[in-house]
């Protein structure tokens, strides 16, 4: 990874590493079409007032204008800026697309997003994300949970799952989704009476940066008594990998018996949790209710991913379930819907900087062509088209040096094989690694 591209927070990797880029989004998309999710290429500029629905986020919006408008003094009144994240862009496209939509819709979305971030190890300004979504539309007097059961936060925990246990071969750590539930929190702090649960969700979230003694204090500051803060901490520290350690939990258990929310959130929670360990993929998972997600609009499930080993550097892979996803957008109808994001840029720098990635190289399985001389140089473009037409990725030596050095281009290039073009015509195919060579046709 480029330091100064880290530094800028805008990260233009070197061909090599863009290679190793491309392998994995194509990994990722590859795993979601398996899963039967739908494209869909979201544009990068929205409406400001549409950026703006999903709360306080006016430090992260770059907002757009043309330049001779400013000089003008004409902006114009309908201000746009470039999306921060691809959730907002997909509730304001199940909206205007409703009527053309199959519900549930099971949507994939790989792109840029751009957001006001302070550059550092992880964190860009421009980045690249890989979303799935299944959003459905509530019908005929539908409940949430009836218009988009419980299986289908399974299917986005498998399938994100699924889609980071495929990078395994090319280097990546293994990944465990750690997941909570969002009615469980809140039903627990309403019965041990917190008064202002918002508060104290957000000092929770960052209970393993600021550490115990600080969370109670500002548990304490907002009002809390310092045995609920205690207690609000114990809940945090709850983890199991089993439904069983999670039901052997004494103070869920009895927050749940005096919270119908509480208890709703954690029959969600065990049927996630239950379900992912009988899955068929494999994936990694575990009951944490430390993890809340900062975002006002998740309202069940929550998910944050780390990979084994660098649980230090973040979250990977985040999302959750929202009750309508479209309220801001939509007043008269409920789109309920679950979903998560692999920070695409985000992994590919930690695992870069940790050196964790295989080191594939460019030309892997491609060819280039020796030049003989710079008279039979038009012959070796002959060779690379044919070679080209038959669907093999080749390129001409953009010298006609001695053969050693056209050799050692080659493999500065990372590329494996080169191919020599005899006075008869005759074509000899070389692996400059292990020197193996023979007669090739095309």
């Amino acid at each position: 990874m480029s330091r100064k591209s880290s530094l800028s927070g805008f990260m233009e990797l070197i061909p090599d590493e863009q290679v190793q880029f491309d392998a994995i989004v194509r990994s990722i998309r590859a795993t979601y079409a398996l899963f039967g999710f739908d494209t869909v290429d979201h544009r990068c500029v929205e409406p400001l007032d549409t950026l703006m629905a999903k709360g306080e986020t006016s430090k992260e919006v770059y907002v757009l204008s043309r330049l001779q408008e400013e000089k003008d003094g004409n902006s114009s009144s309908k201000r746009l800026g470039l999306h921060f994240d691809l959730t907002v862009p997909f509730a304001r496209y199940v909206v205007e697309n409703a009527g053309h939509l199959k519900f549930p819709f099971r949507r994939s979305s790989i792109g840029k997003v751009w957001r006001g971030e302070r550059p550092q190890a992880g964190r860009f300004r421009e980045f690249y994300q890989a979303d799935v979504d299944i959003v459905a539309k509530c019908e005929n007097g539908q409940t949430e949970m009836q218009a988009l059961p419980m299986f289908n936060d399974l299917e986005i925990v498998e399938a994100v799952g699924f889609a980071l246990k495929q990078l395994e071969s090319q280097g990546a750590p293994a990944a465990t989704i750690h997941i909570n539930n969002r009615k469980l929190l809140q039903g627990c702090y309403e019965a041990l009476g917190v008064k202002d649960y918002p508060k104290a969700l957000q000092i929770m979230d960052k209970l393993d940066k600021i550490g115990d003694a600080a969370a109670v204090e500002e548990l304490l500051a907002a009002g809390e008594t310092e045995e609920n803060a205690r207690k609000c901490i114990s809940i945090a520290k709850i983890r199991a990998t089993t439904v069983d350690e999670l039901q052997d939990n004494s103070l869920i258990m009895e927050l749940a018996e005096r919270s119908d929310l509480a208890k709703t959130g954690l029959s969600e929670l065990v049927y996630l949790l239950e379900s992912v360990n009988m899955s068929e993929y494999d994936v990694k998972c575990v009951a944490d209710l430390k993890i809340t997600r900062g975002l006002d609009y998740y309202t069940g499930s929550v998910f944050e991913t780390f990979l084994d080993g660098l649980e230090n550097y973040g979250s990977v892979a985040s999302g959750g379930r929202y009750a309508n996803l479209t309220s801001s957008f939509d007043g008269k109808n409920q789109y309920p819907g679950v979903g998560m994001s692999i920070g695409v840029s985000r992994l590919f720098s930690l695992l870069s900087d940790s050196e964790k990635l295989n080191t594939t190289a460019d030309g892997e399985s491609a060819i280039m062509v020796i030049v003989n001389d710079e008279t039979s140089r038009p012959s070796s473009n002959y060779v690379c088209a044919k070679l080209r037409a038959s669907g093999v990725t080749s390129f001409v030596c953009p010298n006609s040096n001695k053969f050693g050095k056209q050799i050692d281009f080659a493999a500065r290039r990372g590329v494996r094989f080169v191919l020599f073009i005899g006075d008869d015509d005759k074509l000899q195919l070389k692996n400059i690694e292990t020197g193996e060579q023979n007669e090739y046709s095309i």
